[in-house]
């Protein structure tokens, strides 16, 4: 075989590898010629997955992911109907409805081009959304109905771009941090004020039950005084009896008992000096055991 054979061989192989390619499953492919998408009825001509052919150095072939995508970008701030702000974190699922229209679009199929399109229109509805509703609505309950609409919206302004909204979804609303700040603050403070409240009522109904309780400790103790004295008062007087029935029966013995305990009581101390006549009663138990007054001269 010739060199010249070879060489044509060669080149005819190149030009007919260069003539194929193919398009991998979950893809999508489009061809241009001149820069110019190939079009059949009105129509770009999509290539689905599988092995096609094309013009070799002439037509350029673009791969487009044609599966379900997610767009999670940065969060953005959006405003309330009441001027306050939000930290609104949210992310997208899309794919491509309409490959002609997003070739267009997003300059010859970018995905990143495609995505910062539909971040912007997806914000513009978002911000519509929280713009027409409060804190308390946003946070209380209509976070569903916020997103319907928002996915409506988003997909009618995505149909520019050939692309399909399938769902619009918010991860995450929080406050800035400068409001969180002082709302923070504010919170404490009612906290505060609160906890204040409940213990001042606190030491009031402490002082109201110590008071209550001073009260009947008061009154015990007067009843147990006024019981103390009357049962002492009952003693002292049945003592008093029992001495005056024992003094009822022996004048005499009951005489030299009381002498003697007088006689303890005045001799206890050393030191006491008791002027006293000797010829006086207060003596006569010590001269006479019996007690027998001297008879008169």
């Amino acid at each position: 075989m010739t060199p010249a054979r070879i060489i044509v061989i060669a080149l005819a192989l190149g030009l007919a590898l260069n003539s194929l390619f193919v398009v991998s499953e979950g893809e999508r492919a489009v061809v241009t010629r001149f820069s110019k998408l190939i079009e059949k009825d009105g129509e770009a001509r999509v290539f689905a997955p599988g092995l096609h052919f094309k013009v070799p150095a002439i037509d350029t072939v673009r791969h487009l992911d044609a599966r379900i995508q997610t767009l999670d970008g940065q969060p953005d701030r959006f405003v309330t109907s009441e001027k306050k702000d939000l930290l609104v974190d949210s992310f997208v699922k899309w794919r491509i409805a309409d490959f002609r229209k997003f070739f267009l679009a997003t300059n010859g199929g970018n995905k990143q081009n495609a995505e910062a399109l539909l971040q912007s229109k997806i914000n513009n509805g978002l911000r519509s959304e929280f713009g027409s509703r409060t804190i308390k609505d946003i946070v209380s309950g209509s976070r569903d109905e916020l997103q319907q609409e928002a996915l409506s919206s988003a997909s009618e302004s995505a149909e520019d771009l050939g692309i399909q909204v399938v769902d619009v979804r918010v991860k995450q609303i929080n406050l800035p941090r400068e409001v969180s700040n002082s709302i923070f603050q504010r919170m404490r403070a009612e906290r505060q004020a609160v906890a204040k409240e409940h213990r001042s009522k606190g030491r009031e109904k402490a002082e109201v039950i110590r008071a209550e309780i001073d009260a009947q400790i008061t009154v015990m103790i007067a009843d147990a005084q006024r019981s103390a004295l009357t049962t002492r008062g009952q003693g002292d007087a049945e003592s008093a009896a029992i001495y005056a029935g024992a003094y009822k029966k022996d004048e005499e013995f009951f005489s030299f008992l009381r002498s003697i305990d007088a006689y303890q009581e005045a001799f206890n101390s050393k030191n006491d000096v008791m002027l006293v006549s000797p010829d006086g009663d207060f003596f006569r138990f010590m001269k006479d055991s019996r007690g027998d007054k001297p008879a008169a001269q």
